[in-house]
Order: structure tokens, then C-alpha cells, then sequence
């Protein structure tokens, strides 16, 4: 089976020059496909190739790429702030002048705050493209991993939803078996109001229209045989390629359907329970198709 969920993890990391990395990409259940990324300041096309890559391998879901980043202390250099060192030259000039200070030292100008700044080495434009060229392929491989982690849940997910088909299936074949006293019971209650509306000098047009209304109200062949090509239809998209989360929950839309209108077709308190029964096992599929891709 190729059913793919729609939550997952995955993690890779890499190395180029003097920068090391770490990437996470996370997906969770979502009505369309959404790709936030979060990513080391100055590479700023970066974002734009994840997201690229993420859109080529899926179709559903929340997906969150982080990539931490970080330089080598080789690839750094400290520098003096001028503007500042000069702000703090002027304000202790004052201090000095009025004998409420002694004249500053150099230590202890360094050590002020900002006037030492460590900076990473500038890059030129050919080795920012060959750094995010070479996070893409960490990220690119981290996404097919956790395609594979959504593939494993899939198949989880699959053996789950296979068992709610077999139990719609078993209860609509009950369903089946169950309704075919339907005709007597309705027999029985039409034969009631017969009764009722001869005493009542009912004319004999309206007791064939009770009769054919009664008649409609019994007929579940219709629900049943739809109940049992929507199993059909469910087990063909477990097993297809490519995404049908969409499709899946649109189909339980219409077991509910049917499921409801075999109740409000129950000419007996059995049909009625196998009726509940199917309600809830479509609710439990529900549940579980949330989070198919």
C-alpha cells in the first residue's frame, strides 16, 4: 500500500568550508500544502529552494524546515567600534575634567560594552550560492527522509483503516440479512393504518398512497448496495498512488449519508443498531482519513 500520512520527523545535518549545520523538518495534518521555513540570516535564497524542494515531494500538510547554522570561530575577526569607543570618550572626558574620574585605560575601554565587536568574515555572492547549494542538498535529503517516516505511518495508518472497511463490510451485510424482514414488519404496520383509515371511510386512493409511501420507506437495497461500493471504492485509493487524503474524506462524507438514511429507513430496533454501529465505525474511519495525505 502507498498511503502516506501527513505527520512526520527528520533530521540531517552538513559541512561546507568554515560553516557546520542542522536540519529539522517536521510535517503535521493540514487542508493544503504550507512550508514555513526558518533558516540562517543572510542566506536569503535559501528559503525560496526549500520551499521548492518541499512542493516537489508533497501534496498535504504543514511542513517546517529549520536549519541552524553555524561558522567556525576561524571564520571570525574582531573589530573596534568606533562610533561607540568615541560616545563613551566624550561622556568621561567630562568626568575626568571635574576630577570625578581618573583618565580611562585602554583595558578598560576595550572592555566596554560594543566598543568590541566579533564579526563574521564577509562572502562573496559564488560562495553564498555554493553554502545554500550545499544546505539545499542537506535539506532535500532530510525532506525525502521524512517522506519516508510519513510512508511508515501510512502503512500503519493503512492496516487501521483496513480493519474499519472490513467492519462497514461485516455490518453492511448484517444490514443486508436484517432487511429482508423488512417487507413483513411494513406489511404488519401498513395493515395497522389500513385499519385506521377504513374506520375513518378513507377513500381508496389515499390507502394506495399510504401503501406506496410505506413501500419507499422499506426499500434499503439502494444504501446498502452504495455502502458496499463506497468499501470498494475506499480500498481502491488505500491502495493507488499518490495523495488521497481529499478523496478519502469526501467518501466517508457519503457512508455517513448512507449510514443515516438506513436508520431513517428502520422498520426495527436491529436494522437500527447495525445502523448506529455503522455511524460509529464511519466516524472512527473519519477520524483516522484526518490524516492522510
Amino acid at each position: 500500500m502507498t498511503l502516506a500520512s501527513m505527520t512526520g520527523f527528520a533530521r540531517g545535518d552538513g559541512v561546507f568550508n568554515d560553516w557546520s549545520w542542522a536540519v529539522e523538518a517536521r510535517s503535521v495534518n493540514g487542508r493544503n500544502l504550507e512550508v514555513r521555513f526558518k533558516g540562517p540570516a543572510g542566506l536569503d535564497g535559501l528559503e525560496r529552494l526549500a520551499r521548492d524542494a518541499a512542493q516537489k515531494r508533497f501534496q498535504r500538510g504543514q511542513i517546517n524546515i529549520s536549519v541552524q547554522g553555524r561558522r567556525s570561530t576561524a571564520a571570525r575577526r574582531a573589530r573596534i567600534n568606533a562610533e561607540t569607543l568615541e560616545l563613551y570618550l566624550l561622556f568621561g572626558a567630562g568626568l575626568v575634567s571635574d576630577g570625578r574620574a581618573t583618565a580611562p585605560r585602554v583595558d578598560g575601554l576595550l572592555a566596554l560594552p560594543g566598543v568590541v565587536e566579533i564579526v563574521d568574515k564577509e562572502e562573496a555572492d559564488d560562495e553564498r550560492s555554493a553554502l545554500e547549494a550545499a544546505m539545499l542538498t542537506s535539506i532535500v535529503q532530510t525532506l525525502e527522509a521524512l517522506g519516508r517516516d510519513r510512508a511508515v505511518e501510512g502503512a500503519a495508518m493503512a492496516v487501521v483503516l483496513g480493519g474499519f472497511l472490513d467492519r462497514i463490510a461485516t455490518l453492511t451485510a448484517a444490514a443486508e440479512t436484517e432487511s429482508a424482514i423488512q417487507p413483513a414488519l411494513i406489511k404488519a404496520r401498513f395493515e395497522r393504518r389500513l385499519a385506521e383509515l377504513v374506520g375513518d371511510r378513507a377513500d381508496s386512493e389515499r390507502i394506495v398512497q399510504e401503501a406506496a409511501a410505506m413501500a419507499v420507506k422499506a426499500d434499503v437495497r439502494e444504501e446498502i448496495d452504495r455502502l458496499a461500493g463506497h468499501v470498494a471504492a475506499a480500498w481502491t485509493l488505500i491502495g493507488q498512488d499518490g495523495a488521497s487524503g481529499r478523496r478519502l474524506d469526501f467518501l466517508t462524507q457519503e457512508f455517513m449519508r448512507e449510514a443515516n438514511t438506513l436508520c431513517s429507513k428502520s422498520a426495527s430496533g436491529p436494522l437500527t443498531a447495525i445502523g448506529l454501529d455503522l455511524k460509529a465505525t464511519i466516524d472512527q474511519f473519519r477520524e483516522q482519513v484526518q490524516n492522510v495525505e
